[in-house]
């Protein structure tokens, strides 16, 4: 129950967060290369850089793991 936690180690964790982006919420030059698309899917990590974004949810997650990561949906 008073276990200590390695902090450092969750620094170095491969997990990224997976959520909804409105494109309307999105610079100028990025809205002019979506069709038809009104959301799109981010993967952020950590700290919360923008590592992708794709038109699918499930295109998201599966392209976390192809780059050996552990994607967690954000709401």
């Amino acid at each position: 129950m008073y276990d200590t936690y390695d902090f450092e180690q969750a620094e170095n964790s491969r997990i990224v967060y997976v959520r909804e982006v409105d494109v309307a919420d999105l610079p100028a030059e990025v809205q002019e290369q979506v069709e038809g698309s009104e959301t799109l899917f981010a993967v952020h990590d950590a700290d919360g850089e923008r590592l992708a974004l794709v038109k699918e949810r499930k295109l998201a997650f599966t392209l976390a793991r192809e780059n050996d990561y552990s994607p967690v949906a954000v709401h």
